[in-house]
């Protein structure tokens, strides 16, 4: 399901297994919108192990979990982030979330669609993996975002995620962009194996094609480790940095050409 009634482009920005840079690119991505003139959202959705406050340097009062549980209003719990973009964030450890429960589902469905009017991009900083949660937050975004590095493992997992979002979400266009690249065209490597797994084992057995279109590559950087020791963002204390060059390309990619990737309806 998308949400309707929501004017704002909404991207899960999604990975098959942690520890692949997912949040810091996905606030760095922000800001890089943010700086092309969008107003932006980030919605901390990896609820229960949330770090977006870390990487940002954030200590909110309220958070996603005050709002569902009516402890606050929405506009209470939207912080101004450094680099020009909006934040809600999610407390960390919440047992309640482990489970998508109906009544978590149709609270996140009523805040997205509270939100989502008032920007012209929401990024779903969403949880590692396949579970119900992943899979339920992913539900609700126009855009598939999956990142990756150019490893064994993340490609395996990111292949799993893939085959689970087209199987299940009938979603026939993802974006991949790979992370900590250590030499150029790893990202277009990648995609490529990933694109010929998908055409040989995922599209027969769907009767149709799922495509995958490489948006993005971002090198391995210093830049990367120093900005999450300070909890700042990479494009602010490393503007020219090659990480950061890459984060502003990746952001005007998506802001001048997203292409569906809606779940297709029944």
């Amino acid at each position: 399901m998308t949400v309707p009634g929501a004017p704002a482009r909404i991207t899960a920005v999604t990975s098959g297994k942690g520890g692949v840079g997912k949040t810091v690119l996905t606030a760095n991505l922000a800001a890089a919108l943010a700086a092309r003139g969008q107003r932006v959202l980030v919605l901390d959705a990896d609820l229960g192990l949330a770090n977006l406050d870390v990487v940002l340097g954030l200590a909110p009062s309220h958070t996603l979990h005050d709002v569902v549980t009516q402890r606050c209003t929405l506009d209470d719990a939207l912080l101004p982030a450094p680099g020009g973009f909006t934040v809600l964030l999610a407390g960390s450890g919440l047992v309640e979330y482990s489970r998508m429960t109906p009544e978590v589902r149709d609270r996140l469905v009523e805040l997205v669609r509270s939100v989502a009017p008032r920007f012209d991009r929401v990024l779903l900083d969403t949880g590692a993996g396949i579970s119900d949660v992943v899979l339920f937050t992913v539900s609700l975004a126009d855009d598939v975002l999956m990142v990756a590095t150019p490893e064994p493992t993340s490609m395996t997992d990111a292949y799993a995620t893939i085959k689970v979002l087209a199987t299940q979400q009938r979603r026939r266009s993802m974006q991949l962009v790979v992370n900590q690249v250590q030499r150029g065209g790893a990202g277009r490597a990648m995609r490529a194996q990933l694109q010929q797994v998908l055409d040989r084992y995922v599209a027969p057995a769907l009767g149709e094609a799922v495509q995958l279109h490489l948006v993005g590559e971002v090198p391995a950087d210093p830049a990367v480790r120093e900005s999450v020791q300070r909890r700042q963002l990479m494009l602010q204390i490393a503007p020219g940095a090659p990480a950061s060059a890459a984060v502003r390309e990746l952001a005007t990619r998506l802001d001048a050409d997203a292409p569906a990737t809606a779940p297709v309806r029944p």
